[in-house]
């Protein structure tokens, strides 16, 4: 709550280390073998705050208490926002971090619990966070205030039922989740009457981490709460606190849907720091195609985090997995047992899934320094206002860039010397980002992309709207105008009756059950030991088929589990305790079918489509890669059932005049049925679904012989961090500077945010489509992006990647191999290079492997569209094929990883020439021979990154965009 300053990109950057961050790189370069491994120092320079007077309406009282804990004076973007809030009118504050946010929004809320409001009469506020540490922390602030008229106390899953009663009878400032308001405020209203009549402002922390499909149904939800409130008679302001982002008071109107201000400029001091790029070096392994293996980010941010304790600087280490935070975590303690064992007790992990008796006893060694080095999942999921921390080591691109600087912003929050490193994961995007750091640096953020018209997310809370209140004609523009059209569907499928006065909820079942607002989905799956029914933690149920599979590594504290059984019916995991000197990654299939096209545009001969489908996905086998060096060791069969998911796509094809002009037979009819150039790309890991494999149409040839194992299978995801929108005109031109991939995330890579299935040591990523929880993600899209870059290739995850359709009696194989890193010996790039340059193969002879060039294209443009539509890998899957049953012609798709659509596909439908430029600038910029990691290769690629042809692919991207329109037809 204190006023301190935030880390944020400045274009003003050098290249050396600065004065005091600098030092600690320092001691990180001290071996001498690491210094190649920093690609670039970003020097942010020191800003001197800007003070304002207190405003005259603040109580005497609460200005004491403030001084009393340091604040003697706020910074004028404080002041600006709680006078917005003042006057009703409600406001974004959108800064850095540790820019003092709170103190904005407590100047209004403790005024009006303090009854020094106009109204006199004590109000009452309701605080709403993403996590429940994050309401904690701000309890705890609260209380340290020592205001005797405040009665103040959290409302979440770990609350008492005895003093439930006492919070909804006495508190006058709740603090709460959004999860406990759709299913427990909300629904009891009447028993909160007390509490609504007097509500005064609505707190909204971590704005930003509400997008995608969570932001979604927290939008409908906010909008169930403001229906309530005006039954009490009231209309409270929305107050919102977010990371600096684009388009600030547009996304917190979608979100609340009211008018807000916005607050973005940012008066806090920030003092030095020092921000590196790291790529890991490469090791003597090799991967598909003979490319080079590269270390992997979750092993060398555990060394770098050892390395960091040793020194006594307080670290946190940021992973985009739970499996990645437990593994950096389990790793860094055991390189300090061999150096100084006394330390690796003062090293753990942090993340969602925890008990709730283990989540508050970590917050607190962090804050006593008890806790040196900690690995925790995302920023949101820490949610812990800390200060203190020396350092940051993020271990993959977190996303975005908003989600960068928020989580590089924590180092250094009390004024000292601060450094945050970015550790480069094996990826096209990470890759393509360590070697331009223009991309990241002096680039504007992103704005928040969420969509609270998808049909999925309206109807069930209509649902649980009606239960609460019936629904009236005067509620349909309260919701948004799909309200009309969603009604009469809800009555004829009995879920809502209409009467002369509204819509009724008549069932017994509990309306608010219809709706999972983090898109997990089904019932939680208990992980528990079976030698002593000790319950361990907990993962979605889409997620367990990723994480807690027969045969799975599952890390907890630092300890490792063999899953022995997975039973689904009963939503338990039983697991016995193991070392394993390997790590799992589930492989899955994936299939597609088009429901119903929503626009198209033309593009010469060529179609670019947007609409609804059908995707099928099933986790069908796991592999084990050695732990420190990801070799691959083997792969296993499971037999679990498949997941289907309506969604929205977007995919083009090319008629078969244009191939044939190519010198490669069309897709329609006229192509023989056994076409030389080999299988046909499919969703990438396609699971068996209702329809064979290789059904008419859908294979250029005869499938290689894949009898001899298993299907692969991806895993689901979790939607919640959702995406953010790239700022208009941001990304306009080809040109690297202006466009370069800076959120590129692939379509592999869907899984949860609150638990990538990242294997320990090798960060790989369990899965490859969308998934309800971040944490394993169900892996929609098997096919992995590959972002731009020189040199530098996506890395296909082998779930997300594209599988074959072999012919109709054989079994889907999905090779594997370790995975394959970027091409050794290129210097860095000074930048993107956009232009046409001839490439091994380039359009040679015009010999295409169509399928394969399909297949390359699907993984490169998942790799490129989270630059423009600024989602996350998990949130996107991808299929190709040389000839699909429902088109008739090639075609590639790209589609949302969660139901109903999380509204990244239509953004590559708007941005499509702009986004496919890039996709074929990338390609070309990579140095690579045939394809690696950096360009179109994918880990998680279901048919093992095979057929794949780099040059086919720019050759089809070309002929593609060579009639493409100014301006995308909607």
């Amino acid at each position: 709550m204190s006023s301190q300053r935030s880390l944020t990109p400045d274009p003003r950057g050098r290249d050396d280390p600065a004065p005091g961050g600098g030092r600690l790189l320092a001691r990180l370069l001290a071996d001498p073998r690491r210094r190649g491994r920093i690609t670039h120092v970003q020097h942010v320079p020191a800003r001197r705050g800007r003070r304002a007077e207190w405003p005259a309406w603040v109580p005497r009282l609460l200005i004491d208490r403030l001084a009393l804990a340091g604040i003697d004076a706020p910074w004028e973007h404080q002041v600006t926002a709680a006078e917005h809030a003042r006057a009703g009118r409600s406001v974004i504050i959108a800064t850095g971090t540790a820019s003092g946010k709170s103190l904005a929004y407590l100047m209004p809320a403790l005024s009006a619990v303090l009854g020094e409001e106009p109204t006199s009469a004590q109000g009452t506020v309701l605080y709403l966070s993403p996590t429940k540490a994050l309401a904690a922390d701000q309890l705890r602030s609260l209380r340290g205030l020592r205001l005797t008229r405040l009665r103040a106390a959290t409302y979440d899953g770990d609350t008492p039922a005895d003093e439930r009663g006492w919070v909804r009878q006495y508190a006058d400032y709740v603090l709460t989740n959004p999860d406990m308001l759709h299913r427990s405020i909300l629904p009891g209203h009447a028993r909160w009457s007390a509490f609504l009549r007097r509500l005064r402002y609505v707190i909204i922390d971590e704005a930003h981490g509400y997008r995608g499909v969570f932001g979604s149904h927290v939008a409908q939800v906010l909008r169930r709460l403001r229906r309530i409130c005006a039954r009490y008679g009231v209309s409270p302001v929305f107050i919102l606190a977010s990371a600096t982002t684009a388009e600030p008071a547009e996304t917190a109107r979608r979100l609340t849907g009211v008018p807000v201000e916005a607050v973005a400029d940012d008066a806090s001091p920030r003092a030095a720091a020092s921000f590196a790029l790291w790529e890991p070096p490469l090791t003597d392994l090799r991967g598909e195609r003979g490319a080079p293996v590269r270390r992997s980010a979750t092993a060398e941010a555990a060394d770098l985090l050892a390395d960091l304790v040793v020194e006594d600087v307080q670290t946190l280490a940021f992973v985009r997995s739970r499996r990645g935070a437990e593994s950096v975590a389990l790793s860094a303690r055991r390189a300090l047992d061999e150096v100084a064992p006394e330390l690796s007790g003062r090293v753990a992990a942090y993340r969602a899934g925890y008990l709730p008796e283990e989540r508050r006893a970590l917050e607190s060694a962090l804050r006593a320094r008890e806790i040196v080095g900690l690995a925790s999942t995302n920023a949101l999921e820490l949610g812990v206002d800390v200060s203190g921390l020396d350092a940051v080591l993020v271990c993959g691109w977190p996303g975005t860039r908003a989600s960068l600087w928020q989580q590089a912003g924590r180092a250094g929050r009390a004024g000292q010397e601060a450094l945050a490193v970015l550790v480069a994961r094996d990826d096209p995007l990470d890759t393509f980002l360590v070697h331009h750091p223009e991309a990241i640096f002096g680039t504007p953020v992103e704005a928040t992309v969420l969509d609270p018209d998808n049909p999925y997310v309206l109807e069930p809370h209509l649902c649980a709207a009606a239960a609460e209140s019936p629904l009236t004609e005067a509620d349909i523009e309260l919701f948004g105008p799909v309200t009309a059209h969603v009604l009469p569907d809800l009555v004829r499928r009995g879920l809502l009756r209409h009467r002369a006065t509204g819509w009724y909820w008549t069932r017994r079942e509990r309306a608010t059950d219809l709706a999972d607002i983090r898109g997990a989905g089904g019932t939680p799956i208990q992980v528990v030991e079976a030698s002593t029914g000790r319950l361990l933690g907990t993962v979605d149920e889409a997620s367990a088929h990723t994480t807690v599979h027969e045969g799975a590594v599952y890390l907890h504290q630092g300890e490792s589990f063999l899953v022995q059984t997975l039973d689904l019916d009963d939503s338990v995991a039983l697991v016995d305790p193991a070392e394993p000197d390997y790590t799992t990654t589930a492989r899955d299939v994936t299939d597609i079918r088009i429901i119903e096209t929503l626009r198209t545009s033309s593009w010469g001969r060529a179609t670019l489509c947007f609409g609804t489908v059908e995707v099928t996905r099933q986790v069908v086998a796991y592999q084990m890669r050695r732990l420190q060096s990801g070799e691959m060791l083997g792969e296993k069969p499971l037999d679990l059932p498949p997941r289907t998911l309506r969604t929205r796509a977007v995919w083009w094809t090319l008629a078969n005049e244009q191939l044939n002009e190519l010198g490669t037979p069309g897709a329609g009819p006229g192509l023989p049925a056994g076409d030389a150039r080999g299988p046909r790309v499919s969703a990438p890991g396609l699971a068996p679904s209702s329809e064979p494999p290789s059904r008419a149409g859908r294979g250029v040839g005869p499938a290689p012989d894949l009898r001899a194992a298993s299907d692969p299978t991806p895993e689901p995801v979790p939607a919640p961090d959702a995406a953010l929108e790239p700022e208009p005109g941001l990304i306009p031109t080809l040109d690297p500077e202006t466009s370069p991939g800076l959120t590129s995330t692939s379509a592999s890579d869907l899984h949860s945010q609150t638990g990538e299935a990242v294997q320990p040591d090798t960060g790989l990523v369990t899965g490859s489509g969308p998934s309800p929880e971040q944490e394993s993600r169900p892996v929609l899209a098997p096919d992995s992006a590959s972002p731009p870059g020189t040199g530098l290739a996506p890395t296909l995850e082998p779930e997300t990647s594209p599988t074959f359709r072999p012919d109709r009696d054989s079994t889907p194989r999905l090779g594997f191999s370790s995975r394959a890193a970027s091409d050794s010996g290129r210097e860095p790039r000074a930048g993107f290079v956009p232009t046409p340059r001839t490439e091994p193969g380039v359009g040679a002879g015009l010999d295409l492997d169509l399928p394969g060039a399909a297949h390359a294209a699907e993984h490169a443009s998942i790799g490129l569209l989270p630059l423009f539509a600024t989602c996350d890998r998990w949130d996107i899957g991808g299929v190709s094929t040389a000839c699909h049953p429902d088109t008739g012609l090639l075609t590639v798709f790209v589609y949302d990883g969660h139901e109903g659509g999380a509204g990244f596909a239509e953004r590559g439908y708007s941005d499509a020439a702009a986004w496919l430029h890039a996709t074929r600038d990338a390609i070309l910029a990579c140095e690579c021979e045939a394809g690696c990691p950096s360009c179109i290769q994918s880990p998680k690629c279901g048919n093992g990154n095979d057929p794949l042809d780099k040059g086919g692919a720019v050759v089809l991207l070309d002929a593609l965009l060579r009639d493409v329109p100014k301006v995308t037809k909607t």
